[in-house]
């Protein structure tokens, strides 16, 4: 019979869709089969969110169900089913089907959880697993008898579910319904009359199960009762329902309980076999078996309360009498739950890479946990590593968030692999634990830094223009572009030019080449500032300096200053009375090397003269004195080429020739050399007044300066054994030297003195510079002739750079009487001085006690 001509269906149907707010997460309640597309509700409504944000924000869903059944309308906000849902399929015979769902949004992160849910619909009609019973009683069974029938399986739940059932109209039999604790409906047939084999054999019946829903579904079995003769008795449990508790780990073959039923028929129509009923599902023939003879019941295979935590099934007592009368109880096995599951972390939302300047409190990830188990055992905690700058903070529904803890460096931790562990409450309990990586991003909060602050480089002069000088280098700590680095030179002056048009560096490797060549005798020393940029944003940098120092080359000849040959032409012509005698002055030679060091150590040597025997000259002063007496036989006149040499590599040279007339009387030789020369120019004569004006304002220069001193040196220390200038005395001393210049030179942390005489033809001078014994570093450089300078100023400088130092001047006259020359020495003496770093290639000798001796009359330079 078709169900649906007992109910009539209703052609409406209402789906009504409510939208609720709990504390922490946000509910809606839709009937399952809805069609894809129905709006289940306005999520940026009910959540307080911007519609024109959710794409920017990335709004998107996950479903603890594995499968997506919605979707989010980002242009509306609104939360719409996508496919299709049903809720026997999702939740089976729960009373209640909520399905979870995870709504994450970034920048800045959020998390909301919703619930859907899932009412049911009629859409199921009740079923019977069978559709035909046979049921065989016997006729002598009495009124009242009952027979319990096949409940009809119906996966609606609730008023959907199996309502009532109907028994087709017979004579025999009624149908009664009996309400099981656990809200089940079982149908039994009642005998209301007794049966006559004899009369009906077989009673075809119509078994029909009703549920309550609108419209109402039905579903139909066939009861076949065959009438049987004698065997009046059928078994009897002790109990109708049977109840027992096992462990999930119990293995096969462990007991679980007994059923029991008599029978008080005698023979073959008392004793009783116990059977599974015909309507158990293959799952509980699967887990469980019955032993016919005893009615224990045993496990036969795993059970997994995470499965089925309750089994109920139906036990039939069935004696050996003709025909057999059967006997009916139920079973309920409940799975009791140990802890086998172990816990399971899920990463809902990571974001990486995180910067490393991401302040404390950055949420990185969304992580959840997840035990099938129940109870304690599924309750699950979640924790990481205190070694790392994170930490969890506790969500809804054991959710929790990774935010950072502390401080961030990349440089010191490039990534972070942080271990997450999770631990159940179960005894004892299970953990797992998952690695997330965790990646830093790179910030640019490292400057370039150069392996040295300052560098000294040495040059030597005249080497070709694109030479390499140095190479600088630094390096960062960074990464990527906040990495990359580029070298320039500051903007800076070398002697009021450009520091760039002396020097240029490759931006790519720190490599510094030469612009031009360089010349010593114009620039010995020069300092640049190189910078070290990288290409973060914003960039850093930081600066080094370099001293460049120009090493000296033997590139200059030695100078003749005295005797002058554009004064007489080609040769010196010089007088001495023949009745001079062995070591009588004759002359002096002098010159000077624009170079320094030993490339101007001067030394004399006679080449060539008329008569070896009668002269000689001093290898350092180059002064000409005889080595006998003169004698008549000797020539009137004399030549000598004298050749002037430097202690360079290679050796660079230049000669001088001087002509000796030997005379009886001081008028002869002039009148000889008068009767040989030619008639002088004009020209000639004007050099030669030139040379006699010269020589005598240097010879008045020198004396005035010697006077000076010495009237000061008297006053400042009398009955001392040398004639000092203190440092007190000098505030008193107005007359400038307008012949020396001492000047100290500062570059960065490189110091050091120049000592600058006068004009290489203005007087025969002589200024000695000497460092007291007690200095650590007695190394002076002199330098080549420049401009005049103050004695006061001179000391006021050498004060103010060196201020532990005391200094005292020491003036000599001396007067050469054969050539009627003064030639003035001047000391400088450091008393206390202060460390005086000098760069390794000036301080060519060391010694307790070094003086620097540069003379326009001696020429060169002298070591005492």
């Amino acid at each position: 019979m078709d169900s649906s001509f007992i109910f009539p269906w209703k052609l409406l149907f209402l789906c009504i869709f409510v939208a609720e707010v709990t504390v922490g997460h946000t509910r809606y309640s839709i009937p399952e089969e809805v069609k894809q597309g129905t709006v289940v509700g306005n999520l940026a409504k009910d959540l307080g969110l911007v519609v024109s944000e959710l794409y920017r924000r990335k709004l998107r869903i996950t479903s603890e169900a594995g499968k997506q059944y919605f979707s989010v309308d980002l242009g509306k906000g609104e939360l719409v089913v996508s496919d299709r849902i049903d809720r026997e399929e999702l939740c089976g015979q729960r009373p209640s089907c909520l399905l979870p769902l995870e709504l994450v949004i970034d920048n800045p992160l959020q998390l909301h959880r919703v619930e859907i849910e899932i009412r049911d619909t009629n859409d199921n009609s009740p079923s019977f697993l069978t559709k035909e019973k046979l049921l065989k009683i016997a006729e002598l069974v009495n009124p009242g008898a009952r027979f319990p029938l096949e409940s009809a399986q119906d996966p609606d739940v609730g008023t959907n579910s199996v309502r009532s059932y109907l028994i087709s109209k017979n004579d025999n039999f009624k149908l009664t319904v009996k309400n099981h604790k656990d809200g089940r409906k079982i149908p039994e047939l009642v005998l209301e009359k007794p049966l006559d084999r004899e009369k009906l054999p077989v009673h075809d019946l119509i078994l029909t199960a009703v549920d309550g829903g609108d419209p109402v579904r039905s579903g139909t079995s066939e009861i076949k009762v065959i009438v049987l003769d004698n065997n009046d008795n059928a078994p009897q449990f002790d109990r109708q329902v049977y109840e027992a508790n096992i462990s999930e780990k119990a293995t096969p073959g462990t007991e679980i309980l007994q059923v029991k039923a008599t029978d008080a028929d005698e023979g073959l129509n008392g004793e009783i076999e116990y059977f599974f009923a015909e309507q158990t599902t293959d799952q509980i023939l699967s887990l469980f078996d019955i032993e016919p003879s005893t009615g224990y019941i045993v496990v036969k295979d795993i059970l997994d309360h995470e499965t089925n935590s309750l089994h109920r099934f139906d036990i039939i007592a069935r004696d050996k009498g003709n025909p057999k009368m059967d006997g009916h109880c139920s079973v309920e096995i409940k799975i009791v739950d140990i802890n086998d599951n172990v816990p399971e972390i899920i990463v809902t939302s990571l974001t990486t890479p995180v910067p490393e300047d991401s302040a404390i409190g950055t949420v990185i990830a969304l992580i959840s946990a997840k035990d099938p188990d129940s109870g304690d055992n599924g309750k699950v905690t979640l924790t990481v590593s205190s070694k790392y700058p994170f930490k969890l903070n506790p969500s809804v529904s054991n959710h929790y968030s990774l935010v950072t803890n502390g401080p961030l460096d990349r440089e010191k931790n490039g990534h972070y692999n942080v271990k997450i562990s999770a631990t159940d409450s179960g005894k004892p309990p299970l953990s797992s634990e998952k690695i997330i990586l965790v990646e830093l991003l790179d910030v640019n909060d490292n400057p370039p830094v150069f392996f040295q602050s300052s560098y000294v480089v040495y040059v030597k002069e005249n080497h070709p223009p694109g030479k390499i000088l140095y190479s600088v280098s630094a390096s960062d700590l960074d990464f990527g572009e906040n990495a990359k680095i580029s070298y320039s030179i500051l903007n800076s002056k070398v002697q009021d030019v450009s520091a760039s048009s002396y020097v240029y560096i490759n931006s790519d490797n720190g490599s510094i080449y030469s612009m031009h060549s360089f010349d010593y005798e114009k620039l010995k020393v020069f300092q640049i500032q190189v910078q070290a940029k990288d290409q973060g944003s914003p960039s850093l940098s930081s600066n080094a300096t370099v001293h460049v120092f120009i090493l000296d080359q033997n590139d200059n000849a030695p100078a003749v200053i005295y005797p002058s040959s554009a004064a007489l032409g080609s040769l010196s012509h010089q007088r001495m009375p023949r009745s001079a005698k062995a070591g009588h002055l004759v002359t002096k030679v002098t010159a000077v090397d624009a170079d320094s060091g030993n490339n101007a150590w001067i030394s004399y040597k006679l080449a060539e003269a008329t008569d070896a025997s009668l002269f000689t000259v001093n290898l350092y002063t180059g002064e000409v004195r005889t080595k006998r007496a003169v004698s008549e036989q000797d020539d009137s006149s004399q030549r000598l080429l004298i050749e002037i040499r430097d202690d360079g590599e290679p050796v660079q040279s230049s000669t001088v020739t001087v002509s000796i007339l030997l005379e009886d009387g001081l008028h002869e030789p002039i009148l000889d050399l008068r009767q040989k020369a030619t008639e002088p120019s004009k020209k000639t004569g004007r050099i030669t007044l030139y040379l006699i004006l010269s020589l005598a304002s240097v010879s008045v220069l020198s004396l005035l300066t010697f006077l000076i001193l010495a009237v000061k040196c008297i006053r400042s220390s009398r009955g001392s054994g040398s004639c000092c200038m203190r440092r007190t005395d000098c505030d008193d001393y107005k007359n400038p030297n307008r012949n020396l210049q001492i000047q100290l030179n500062t570059d960065g942390p490189i110091k050091y003195v120049e000592v600058l005489g006068g004009d290489m033809l203005s007087q025969s001078q002589s200024f000695r510079s000497c460092m007291s014994p007690m200095s650590e570093y007695s190394d002076f450089t002199l330098i080549k002739p420049s401009s005049t300078t103050d004695f006061k100023e001179v000391i006021s400088v050498l004060d103010a750079s060196l201020p532990d130092s005391t200094w005292t001047f020491e003036s000599q006259q001396v007067t050469n009487i054969a050539t009627t020359r003064h030639q003035s020495t001047i000391t400088l003496t450091k008393v206390r001085p202060s460390p005086l770093t000098l760069p390794n290639p000036w301080n060519k000798q060391r010694g307790p006690f070094q003086c620097f001796v540069k003379s326009s009359e001696l020429g060169g330079f002298l070591v005492e």
